[in-house]
C-alpha cells in the first residue's frame, strides 16, 4: 500500500521557527476545552432563562459540540496536552469518548491522505454533486435522520440480520451496554436539572443540536475539508483544504481553528491554536500559492462542490 507522501517541517521553517510552533502547552488545550464547556452551559441557562432564544441556542450548542469533536481530534494526535496520560482522560472524558477507537482510524487517514487506502476517501469521492443532493442530504441532517443512521445503523442491521428465533433482549442490552455513557450522561443531566424546572434541557439543549446543526456543519466541514480534491493526489500540500473563516463562520461551523485544514495535514501533530501562525509563516515564505486555499469562505467552496449541473 503506498502511503501518502510526507511534509518535512525543516524544508520549510527554521529550527527556531518550529521550535516556537510545535510544542504542547500544558494549558492552551485545556482552555479551550473549558471555553468550550464554558459556551454550552451559558448558552443552555440563556435557553432556561428566555425560551425565546433556543433556536439560536441549538446552533450555538451544535457548534461548541462540534468544538469539541475537533478537541478531541487533537488528543488522538497527542497534541492536546505534553503528558499523554492527561492529553487520553481529557480526550476520552471530557469531549465526548471514543478516543482509542477515532485515533486508529484517523490515522490511517492521514497515513493514506486521498490515496486509495485512505479510510475518508469515500466522504470526498461524490464531489461534486448537485444542489438538489446536498439540499437532501442537509434535510436528512436537520430532520435527524443522519444522526440515527449513524447511532443506531449497526444496532438495526444486527436486528435485520437475527438468526431466526434468536431473542431480541441480548441484542437490545448489547446496544445499551454500548450507548451506556450516552444514556447515563442523559440521565445525569436531566437529574441535575430537573429541580430547577429545566428537566427539558438535556434533549433540548444537548440531544437536538446534536441530531441536527452538528450533522449539517459536520458534513460542511467534511465537505471544506476534501471534496473535489483528486484521489491519488501526489502533493501533499494539496491533500486537504484550508478554507477562510471568518469571525461568524469561527463561531457557528468552524470553531478552534479546524478551517486550517491544509497545514493540519502538511503538520498534523501541530497543536490546533498553533495552526494560524504557521498559516502566517507560510505566507510569508510565499509557500501558501502552492498550497490548497479557498480564499472566498465555506459559501466558495460550497458552490465547488455542488457545480455539477442537474442531469
Amino acid at each position: 500500500m503506498a502511503s501518502a507522501a510526507r511534509v518535512d517541517p525543516k524544508t520549510y521553517f527554521t529550527a527556531d521557527e518550529w521550535a516556537q510552533l510545535s510544542p504542547r502547552s500544558s494549558w492552551k488545550g485545556l482552555a479551550l476545552v473549558a471555553h468550550a464547556w464554558a459556551v454550552i452551559l451559558a448558552t443552555g441557562a440563556m435557553a432556561i432563562i428566555w425560551p425565546i432564544t433556543i433556536p439560536l441556542a441549538v446552533i450555538i450548542i451544535g457548534g461548541r459540540q462540534l468544538g469539541l469533536g475537533i478537541l478531541m481530534h487533537d488528543a488522538a494526535h497527542g497534541a492536546l496536552h505534553p503528558d499523554l496520560k492527561v492529553n487520553d482522560f481529557v480526550g476520552e472524558w471530557l469531549t465526548g469518548g471514543g478516543l482509542a477507537r477515532y485515533r486508529t482510524y484517523h490515522l490511517g487517514h492521514h497515513k493514506y491522505a486521498q490515496q486509495a487506502q485512505d479510510p475518508d476517501l469515500g466522504l470526498s469521492a461524490p464531489f461534486p454533486i448537485t444542489r438538489t443532493s446536498l439540499r437532501r442530504k442537509m434535510i436528512r441532517d436537520l430532520t435527524g435522520q443522519t444522526a440515527f443512521k449513524l447511532r443506531f445503523g449497526d444496532f438495526q442491521a444486527r436486528l435485520k440480520t437475527r438468526r431466526p428465533g434468536q431473542p431480541v433482549l441480548p441484542i437490545i442490552l448489547e446496544e445499551v451496554r454500548r450507548k451506556r455513557r450516552w444514556l447515563m450522561g442523559g440521565v445525569l443531566a436531566t437529574a441535575l436539572a430537573a429541580p430547577f424546572g429545566a428537566w427539558w434541557a438535556w434533549p433540548v439543549l444537548w440531544l437536538l443540536p446534536q441530531l441536527t446543526w452538528f450533522q449539517v456543519i459536520t458534513r460542511l466541514r467534511n465537505i471544506a475539508e476534501h471534496a473535489c480534491i483528486a484521489k491519488d493526489e501526489p502533493d501533499p500540500l494539496r491533500h486537504a483544504r484550508t478554507t477562510q473563516a471568518g469571525l461568524i463562520a469561527r463561531v457557528l461551523l468552524a470553531p478552534y481553528y479546524v478551517n486550517y485544514h491544509c497545514e493540519h495535514h502538511m503538520f498534523m501533530h501541530l497543536p490546533c491554536y498553533a495552526l494560524p501562525k504557521a498559516h502566517r509563516l507560510l505566507k510569508a515564505k510565499g509557500v501558501t500559492g502552492g498550497m490548497l486555499i479557498e480564499p472566498g469562505g465555506y459559501l466558495s467552496v460550497i458552490a465547488l462542490a455542488t457545480s455539477r449541473p442537474t442531469t
